[in-house]
């Protein structure tokens, strides 16, 4: 039996089904390395909006970890998928508008919004991330933390 062009298949349903949205590998990482410097958090508020995935409320800091993919990082782990384009490309620019849309709102609300993209955390090293996260003397141009 053959699937319509636009049906997906059921092993990519199962690939997709599998794809966590909280408590990623990179997620734990940062948040190990948090609290491995003695930082205190909270995880995923839904009363700030875009729910980052965490949040420091003594420094009025949001931490969002983004996966290369899925926010459109111009790393190596980034590529235009080959089939269903269009869909993919709606998909990725409308996850970077909300993106753009609930940073400046937190913004506006006097919060410090920091980034951390999957690639960052793959060679973690704790005391730059603290540091950055509390203020310490690292320049924005500086905050490659991993």
């Amino acid at each position: 039996m053959s699937l319509p062009s636009d049906a997906v298949s059921p092993g990519r349903i199962r690939n997709m089904a599998a794809i966590r949205s909280t408590d990623t590998k990179p997620e734990r990482v940062v948040r190990r390395a948090l609290h491995a410097e003695g930082l205190r958090f909270r995880l995923h508020r839904r009363d700030l909006p875009g729910k980052p995935d965490i949040v420091l409320p003594k420094y009025k800091t949001v931490i969002f970890v983004h996966g290369c993919f899925w926010h459109h990082h111009g790393c190596q782990y980034f590529a235009w998928p080959k089939t269903r384009s269009e869909f993919w490309r709606e998909k990725i620019m409308g996850n970077e508008k909300r993106d753009r849309i609930a940073q400046r709102a937190l913004r506006e609300a006097g919060w410090r919004v920091i980034v951390v993209w999957e690639c960052e955390t793959k060679d973690a090293k704790a005391q730059q991330l603290a540091a950055l996260i509390v203020g310490a003397s690292v320049t924005r141009k500086d905050a490659r933390w991993f």
